[in-house]
């Protein structure tokens, strides 16, 4: 799959996907199935309606993207594109979000990981709990694979 842009100003898998995208995504990840251009132009459930070349545009980017397999059926008048997911919704935000994450770290270091703190520890007390427990399991690993490398 491709890395995919990062929107600061959008929420949730808009961050990563255009608005349809995002959309036709949902709509894909819930059916988890083969759909083609017209199955997904009935279940868009918008005030707007898209036109089948807007939905198909769209599709085969996603699919150009990594997202979407996509597979012909029939043939000639009768020919088909069926698109299906490739990727869970969950692996899709792990792997966006792994990607951002490495980029800022990788560019701006420790100032990235205290503002992570300070955002945590702001936000969310139990996850400022979960991440205290993951950075002891890291220094055991850490340690472990230290004791063993010096044997």
């Amino acid at each position: 799959m491709k890395r995919m842009g990062y929107r600061m100003e959008e929420e949730g898998v808009n961050r990563f996907l255009g608005s349809l995208e995002s959309l036709i995504m949902e709509l894909m990840w819930e059916s988890g199935d083969w759909m083609n251009v017209q199955q997904l132009r009935e279940s868009l459930k918008s005030e707007q309606v898209y036109s089948v070349n807007t939905i198909m545009t769209v599709l085969n980017r996603l699919s150009d993207k990594g997202i979407l397999d996509k597979h012909a059926a029939g043939r000639g008048r009768n020919k088909l594109a069926l698109f299906k997911v490739m990727v869970s919704r969950e692996d899709f935000i792990m792997e966006q979000t792994r990607n951002v994450t490495e980029g800022l770290i990788k560019d701006f270091g420790e100032v990235v990981v205290a503002h992570m703190m300070d955002v945590v520890e702001e936000l969310d007390p139990d996850l400022l709990r979960k991440v205290e427990q993951m950075l002891q399991e890291a220094k055991m690993r850490n340690s472990d694979d230290n004791t063993k490398s010096s044997k």
